[in-house]
């Protein structure tokens, strides 16, 4: 039997498909493994490159194989999508892994540790419960309108329809107060959570020095210090600041064909969550530039040329681009020569 030179392994949660390959790329291995039999198979086989998808426990078995002596490497499951020949089957699956593994070109997600993934979830379960709250909020506030109760928006807004469920106000009948209270008080209860959430994110970014590092960055807190951490395991896989920003899909997506370039809207392309608090980070920077707090010489010029989101975008960017280098190179941010906005 040829020696396997490249395996695309296809993960399920009970049942494995490996696919492996010789040097030429011709199948030397197609079998089906349990969940119990897949460390047995790896540790017999001499170290090689192992390919999976960057899915759902990738990276713990990334992990295990790894310790086993093999190079593992996750593929992005949208790069793999290409080379699946015809027909969704995990043996079509794991040849598609097998073979996109082995381009020169690929591109791979960096296995994160148990530390790194521990740290994500904590993010995760932060961005879950805020979605919990505003899906919440917004059907109080639908509910109450039906019935011609209305407030503004924002904490004030919402605080004053909580008092109306609570209250005695006449227009709301019995039935419809017992089920709003519930609402009310699963808002106050996710209000808890996220709070406390908060305290725990901001103590262990004030403790982390490379955390500590990224908060000199006007515009970036412990939140989305912290998220930085957790979503960027090793930003050394990024050639430049602008693949970074890129990555977050803070850059234009180009629409270019016969020697013509169209450069369109950012792409939104790879993590939202951290494009989104760093959009956020950029608005909260030029707000306070906006009512007269210094701000860097071409910050303030950008806000008089461009519309004020796109502006806050092109700020993100850049924002991204002195993230990377605070990652690779070390060292704080340095503000430049601030201007107040004329």
């Amino acid at each position: 039997m040829n020696e396997i030179t490249t395996i695309g392994l296809d993960l399920a949660k009970s049942v494995f498909q490996v696919h492996g390959a010789d040097a030429q790329g011709n199948p030397v291995v197609r079998r089906k493994l349990r969940r119990a039999d897949v460390t047995k198979f790896f540790a017999r086989l001499p170290p090689c490159p192992v390919g999976m998808e960057a899915c759902g426990s990738a990276h713990h078995w990334a992990r295990v194989i790894a310790d086993l002596g093999h190079d593992v490497r996750l593929v992005p499951p949208a790069y793999v999508k290409p080379f699946v020949k015809r027909g969704k089957t995990d043996a079509a699956d794991a040849e598609a892994i097998c073979e996109a593994v082995g381009r020169p070109s690929m591109r791979f997600v960096p296995v994160k540790s148990e530390a790194q993934q521990a740290a994500a979830m904590v993010m995760k379960t932060r961005e879950l419960l805020i979605g919990q709250r505003t899906r919440t909020t917004n059907a109080l506030r639908a509910h109450l309108a039906e019935l011609g109760i209305v407030a503004a928006k924002a904490t004030k807004g919402l605080g004053e329809l909580i008092a109306v469920v609570r209250g005695e106000d006449e227009r709301l009948p019995a039935s419809a107060r017992f089920a709003l209270s519930i609402l009310a008080d699963e808002i106050e209860a996710i209000d808890r959570r996220i709070e406390a959430l908060d305290e725990r994110i901001t103590a262990a970014a004030r403790v982390d020095e490379t955390a500590r590092r990224l908060m000199t960055i006007p515009g970036i807190g412990p939140i989305i210090a912290a998220t930085i951490r957790a979503r960027v395991p090793d930003p050394s896989v990024f050639r430049s600041g602008r693949h970074f920003a890129a990555w977050l899909g803070l850059t234009p997506k180009p629409h270019s064909s016969g020697g013509k370039e169209r450069l369109g809207g950012i792409s939104k392309m790879g993590d939202a969550a951290l494009r989104s608090l760093l959009v956020v980070g950029a608005t909260a920077v030029m707000r306070l530039a906006a009512q007269g707090k210094k701000a860097p010489v071409w910050l303030v010029a950008l806000m008089g040329r461009r519309p004020f989101k796109v502006a806050a975008v092109a700020s993100a960017n850049k924002m991204a681009r002195v993230v990377r280098a605070i990652l690779i190179k070390g060292g704080v941010h340095r503000r430049p020569d601030a201007a107040m906005p004329g």
